[in-house]
């Protein structure tokens, strides 16, 4: 059985590669190829964390994939990263163990900005003077760092909790060639962007329907557990159109789940991206439309990410 360590994970790691892989992987999850159990999550309230179980299949696959994600949200202040856990592919056809990937969570953060970038492609207004970041994590950096190949734009502002946070991060943005603008008002960001990232496991909305403009995009990947909001009800119910990674998931405990849930989007049609994918067309129709993602992320994509890495 092959075990990898983080380093030779990220040493074997084609971001454009694994890219179009996830693109097949959405696509097939959307036309029923795909077995996906549902979610296992577990709270450490004690410990400010959680952690979800999560599969999959591909039909005509070798191998299926089983995946544990933690995240441990006062992990860096005592010098751990905040996502932890690792990937195990087990052979489709007899059972047995392949390959452990000790990625530190590496492999979750990884896929879950690459399908950001995905979502920028299908989503993003053709003219953008600013993006925004809710967040200063290790997953609001990658999202950042994949969006520079879909969106030209170099001017950023940056929304965190702590002014010692937005500093660190506008080092690391400058490193990566943005004009960086911080702010602990999230409200301001949203007026001056026109793409907005949020990263956060916030159980409180950050972002109003107030605060957001025509024509802006937000892909939104906080959500990813019952609780879990960064964006208010009522902003949801203000969005034109709606991308989602998974209906049942989005539905259950994604962004969206609230304002479903309230019955605000009974007038919305919900798009799932594999859907958008097979046909090959934009998903946003004019510039002054509000477009949202909401990625919980899926048991394919760890999938097609191991398959990249194995490769």
């Amino acid at each position: 059985m092959l075990i990898l360590s983080k380093q030779q994970i990220l040493d074997k790691f084609d971001a454009d590669a694994i890219t179009l892989l996830l693109k097949e992987g959405f696509i097939a999850y959307s036309q029923q190829q795909v077995q996906m159990p549902p979610v296992q999550h577990l709270l450490f309230g004690q410990a400010n964390g959680d952690c979800c179980i999560k599969s999959g299949y591909l039909q005509g696959d070798s191998q299926f994939v089983v995946k544990v994600s933690g995240g441990f949200y006062d992990n860096p202040a005592q010098g751990l990263s905040s996502n932890q856990g690792l990937m195990m592919a087990f052979s489709a056809l007899t059972g047995e163990p392949q390959a452990i990937l000790l990625d530190e969570g590496w492999l979750t953060a990884l896929r879950t900005a690459l399908a950001g970038r995905i979502a920028a492609e299908l989503c993003a207004p053709k003219h953008i003077n600013a993006i925004g970041i809710i967040g200063t994590g290790m997953q609001a950096r990658l999202h950042l760092m994949y969006l520079k190949s879909v969106v030209a734009c170099r001017q950023l502002w940056v929304w965190g909790r702590s002014e010692t946070a937005l500093e660190e991060f506008r080092q690391y943005a400058e490193n990566e060639g943005f004009e960086v603008n911080t702010t602990l008002n999230a409200a301001e960001l949203a007026r001056h962007c026109q793409v907005i990232i949020t990263t956060t496991p916030s159980r409180e909305p950050i972002l109003q329907a107030v605060d957001i403009q025509p024509g802006t995009h937000i892909t939104a990947v906080g959500a990813d557990g019952v609780g879990k909001h960064e964006l208010s009800p009522e902003l949801i119910a203000k969005a034109d159109k709606i991308l989602l990674d998974s209906w049942a998931q989005c539905t259950e405990f994604g962004e969206i789940s609230q304002a479903f849930q309230q019955g605000l989007l009974t007038a919305h049609t919900l798009t799932e991206i594999g859907s958008v994918l097979a046909q090959g067309i934009s998903f946003r129709e004019n510039d002054q439309q509000i477009t949202l993602a909401d990625l919980t992320g899926l048991g394919i994509q760890d999938v097609q990410i191991v398959k990249g890495i194995l490769a």
